[in-house]
């Protein structure tokens, strides 16, 4: 199986979007603002592949050109603008993780702003909008079972070997320490999995729980 590749040249859109990241390829437009916001979750990455742009984090002001990168970290208040006035500024960007609501606009006075859910549409990311949103419900609950069961197994399996690791250093018996770090790896492994499952569920359907039924007249 192959592999896409993406041209920075050409390419304007996100090139990968689960909830684990979200990485795109940025082409701001000629003197382009966006609008000031952060991250609940998400740490974002900036990196200038073409033109220049200024970067407003956490009150600071910078001005980058291209092959330089700078990170917004999550809450951090952050705006980009494109200092050029006659071309694009092109930038590679990824925000990780990738969890509804994505973005939190911020007021003058910093305060947040009621949380915007945006459809996964406008992330490309694969999701079929013909799927009942009470389907969409039930497959996050059972994702949510799911991710709750591996939790528990992971903190069950970690105080055990927090006695056996303990023995271990106790007689600086290096194999078994070793064994003891596996076995806690292997049920910390299975709970990101299952988190990230439930970070799916929960991107997909968080933007459409609003949605009107058609069967139903508003306020019934």
């Amino acid at each position: 199986m192959g592999f896409d590749v993406f041209d920075y040249r050409t390419v304007d859109r996100n090139v990968l979007v689960t909830p684990e990241i979200r990485a795109r390829l940025y082409h701001m437009k000629p003197g382009q603002v966006d609008r000031r916001h952060s991250h609940d979750l998400g740490h974002e990455v900036f990196l200038i592949l073409e033109g220049e742009a200024e970067f407003t984090i956490n009150g600071e002001t910078r001005v980058l050109g291209p092959g330089q990168m700078c990170v917004a970290l999550a809450d951090e208040i952050h705006q980009v603008r494109n200092t050029l006035p006659d071309r694009e500024t092109v930038m590679y960007l990824s925000v990780t993780p990738h969890i509804q609501p994505t973005h939190t606009g911020r007021n003058d006075d910093d305060s947040p702003q009621p949380p915007r859910f945006v459809p996964n549409a406008n992330y490309h990311a694969e999701t079929d909008p013909n799927v009942p949103v009470d389907l969409l419900l039930q497959r996050h609950l059972e994702a949510a079972q799911v991710a709750a069961e591996a939790a528990q197994a992971n903190l069950e399996r970690h105080r055990a070997m927090a006695h056996a690791l303990r023995q271990a250093r106790g007689a600086n018996d290096l194999e078994a320490a070793a064994t003891a770090r596996n076995a806690m790896w292997e049920t910390l492994y299975t709970l990101f999995k299952a988190m990230y499952a439930l970070g799916s569920t929960w991107n997909e359907l968080a933007p459409r729980m609003t949605e009107p039924r058609a069967d139903v007249s508003p306020g019934a």
